[in-house]
């Protein structure tokens, strides 16, 4: 593992050792253990979208690690000027240890691995949010012990989120149904990626076939980040598309919520269901602290 570009890179093996290295960290931190295996290095945060939870969870990580980590926004680098990918990846290799980059195009996080030379991170495009979802298993394993053989709904928008949590959840063995309208289906190189699993994969329109028995359910916002422009016929779309406790009646008794935040209550998850799974929420948002020190250790330490 030299990069964490997508998950479809990894194998289950190396998803499931970054998970174990994860609960390690999280135990170590939990107890007053200092762990400092990146002492002096430096990761270069670039941010061509705004972020709460990234930004935090990589800072302060990268701190509880012995490192330091850089803030670089666009407007920083003269990328944000139009200097080639290429160019600025070869020269914050010689200045960095590692970049994490959180973007739109997925092109860019792949050509900064393909003509740097340190790792990098992916803390989101429009394709894929791998760090999240390795959170996400984190907390699902954390609370129901296993992973192995759960069922995994998504309910919403087949975006970046929806794209990686087929791949993560089928990876490690979980059966993992999506419900979409029909034309906002996630992308075609992740459901080529699910033909292989059969039937542990399912994609409906109908939300209630999706969440019926399943441990744990997802869901997301209507408009991500650069569609608020299509926040109207998005809603209109996606009516009905809703977390809520009618539709947990059909799931099995001590289902999971988890969203990776921000919620819009009253849209695509009622104000009722997440209060009642608002620790399983904010576990899930705190694991990316975890989660994430995991990746930094196992892609930076020499």
């Amino acid at each position: 593992m030299n990069h964490l570009l997508k998950l479809l890179d990894l194998s289950k093996e190396e998803i499931v050792d970054l998970l174990n290295l994860a609960d390690q960290l999280k135990y170590e931190t939990k107890h007053g253990i200092k762990h400092t295996p990146l002492k002096g290095m430096t990761l270069g945060m670039i941010f061509q979208k705004a972020s709460t939870r990234t930004r935090v969870s990589f800072e302060t990580g990268m701190y509880q690690l012995g490192g330091h980590a850089l803030m670089l926004s666009s407007s920083d680098l003269q990328i944000g000027r139009g200097e080639p990918v290429q160019d600025t990846a070869r020269v914050l290799s010689r200045y960095l240890d590692g970049i994490m980059i959180r973007t739109f195009e997925q092109k860019e996080v792949e050509d900064l691995a393909k003509y740097g030379s340190i790792p990098i991170i992916n803390g989101l495009t429009d394709f894929c949010h791998p760090c999240q979802v390795l959170a996400d298993l984190m907390t699902i394993r954390e609370h129901k012990s296993v992973l192995e053989g759960l069922k995994m709904c998504y309910i919403g928008d087949g975006n970046n989120m929806a794209n990686s949590l087929i791949v993560g959840g089928l990876k490690v063995g979980m059966e993992v149904a999506v419900a979409t309208p029909d034309a906002y289906r996630p992308d075609p190189i992740v459901l080529d990626f699910a033909k292989e699993y059969g039937d542990k994969f399912t994609l409906t329109s109908d939300i209630f076939a999706a969440a019926k028995d399943a441990d744990v359910i997802f869901t997301d916002v209507w408009a991500s980040m650069g569609q608020e422009g299509e926040a109207t016929e998005r809603r209109k779309d996606f009516e009905g598309y809703q977390v809520n406790e009618e539709l947990l009646a059909v799931a099995k008794p001590g289902c999971m919520v988890q969203h990776c935040l921000p919620a819009h209550r009253g849209e695509e998850i009622t104000e009722e269901t997440f209060e009642k799974h608002a620790n399983e929420i904010f576990d899930e948002a705190e694991n990316r602290l975890h989660a994430q020190k995991a990746v930094l250790v196992k892609l930076l330490k020499k």
